[in-house]
């Protein structure tokens, strides 16, 4: 785990407290939940500071946002949090955009995952791995007990580490070396109490591999391959090698700890391998440089590999606007398994990409009536509907959907396309301020909202909902500009 990461809930936590008079820290009142930690930062302070945290990675960082793979990620994180000895944290998972091998922790069950170590895994059990690793850090509640032993920093001290931990996800080197500058003997005595976390984080986190039905190895494996790789690096090896010191004294143990387990046969979906050969069909320079690299991969497949390539290969063809091509490798994924999530929106993206939108709707047509809710067939469908001239149609795609389902940033983007297009452009412009707060612009968002409370025609319910939504805006507002993210 980074260190930034474990220092997030240092600052974070003390910059809560109410300005202007810094309260020491023995003074927060707040909730003793068992440990000494609890006592410290309460779990509901680090899930308000997560999704803070959360919006600001949105605004700095590239984050995986299609829709497949956020899915796929939030699968097999819950699967994962679901076999461990706390299930009653949220979480959320995602991907940020970068083939530098790292992943990371962050308050309030803030998991993120870097594409390179999807890319670099050799099976979903490597990857469940880091993954698991991550988890037993929130749930073994290292974040604040870092922040129980660092609590007498300087406040100064403290701003500045917080100014530091977005740049340390965005470039890596940048921000370890600002935490360096900022931190000095503190960042370096938190670098040793993370390495007995790091222990604890292996433990646990094979434990809930195993429990998951993953191969324990898996993670063990991982490092091994990591550690090997990096004579390669010639000094700069992947960050998560840097942030997760690997030794061979804790490879040797975390073998030896997955040989105590009783032998099993892995259930390993094969959505990772689709998954993957998305990611490296939309990774590379340009699309050429990927058509290029899949077309390698799908020659040199073996066995079970065939189709997960032939798909990436499909997608890096559809990327480059190599339609013909890209129909011949789907027609091949659909007599494969003609009622596949992935095949099928593969399918409809090629006929919508030469906007067939007739072709592509009724592909999501019949895939409603086997997968209703699935949130990247709700927001193809809705996007395509959008491009046909049917903004009514796709809000009520988009509505109905809402009604029962968690929504995000891309379902208001949508929605306020599909509202502004369909003649309301108050409850466009409603959806629009929710879409930038959810990415982290909060300042636009109010700004959004203001405009909209002066147009004519706006009711009694809009106007009590803007109310409401300013207040909560305001309020994130200043929380940001105390933690300095």
């Amino acid at each position: 785990m980074r260190i930034s990461s474990l220092l997030t809930a240092i600052g974070l936590a003390l910059l809560l407290s109410p300005p202007p008079t810094y309260a020491d820290v023995s003074n927060l009142d707040l909730p003793d939940f068992g440990d000494s930690a609890g006592s410290i930062i309460s779990p509901q302070m680090e899930q308000r500071i997560g999704e803070a945290f959360m919006r600001s990675v949105r605004k700095n960082a590239t984050i995986y946002d299609d829709p497949e793979v956020e899915a796929y990620i939030q699968s097999l994180g819950y699967r994962l949090v679901s076999n461990s000895d706390d299930t009653s944290q949220s979480y959320t998972f995602f991907v940020v955009k970068d083939e530098m091998i790292n992943a990371f922790a962050a308050p309030g069950g803030i998991i993120g995952i870097n594409s390179g170590v999807i890319i670099n895994a050799r099976t979903e059990s490597e990857l469940a791995g880091v993954v698991a690793h991550e988890i037993a850090h929130i749930t073994q509640r290292h974040l604040a007990r870092m922040f129980e032993v660092q609590q007498n920093m300087s406040m100064p001290m403290l701003a500045s580490m917080i100014g530091s931990i977005l740049l340390t996800i965005i470039n890596p080197a940048a921000g370890q070396a600002a935490l360096t500058a900022v931190a000095g003997a503190q960042a370096q005595y938190g670098i040793n109490f993370t390495r007995a976390n790091e222990q604890e984080a292996d433990r646990i986190g094979m434990k809930i591999l195993a429990r998951s039905d993953f191969d324990p190895g898996g993670m063990a494996g991982f490092f091994e391959r990591l550690q090997r790789s990096s004579r390669y690096y010639k000094g700069n090896a992947p960050e998560f090698l840097r942030t997760h010191p690997l030794t061979s004294n804790r490879i040797a143990e975390a073998r030896a700890r997955a040989e105590e387990y009783p032998p099993i046969v892995p259930d390993e979906t094969e959505s990772f391998e689709l998954i993957r050969m998305k990611i490296l069909a939309n990774s590379g320079k340009n699309a050429r440089e990927a058509v290029s690299r899949l077309k390698e991969i799908l020659d040199d497949a073996e066995n079970k590999q065939i189709i997960p390539a032939r798909y990436g290969y499909a997608v890096a063809l559809t990327n480059a606007r190599q339609f013909d091509k890209a129909q011949q490798q789907i027609d091949i994924l659909l007599q494969h398994d003609d009622e596949k999530p992935a095949f099928l929106l593969a399918a409809a993206r090629l006929q919508a990409e030469q906007q067939n939108y007739g072709e592509a709707l009724a592909i999501y047509e019949r895939m409603q009536q086997l997968y209703p809710d699935y949130r990247p067939l709700v927001l193809a469908r809705a996007d395509t509907l959008l491009d046909a001239g049917q903004p009514a149609e796709a809000r009520g795609v988009l509505r109905q959907y809402g009604r029962s389902n968690p929504t995000d940033h891309q379902y208001y983007e949508l929605l306020s396309q599909a509202e502004s297009q369909a003649g309301n452009k108050i409850e466009g412009d409603i959806a629009q301020a929710e879409y930038l707060y959810l990415i982290g612009d909060t300042s636009l968002a109010i700004e959004r909202l203001k405009h909209t409370q002066r147009q004519p025609g706006i009711n009694y319910y809009q106007q009590q909902r803007i109310d409401a939504r300013l207040n909560q805006y305001q309020e994130e507002l200043e929380l940001r500009r105390e933690l300095q993210i």
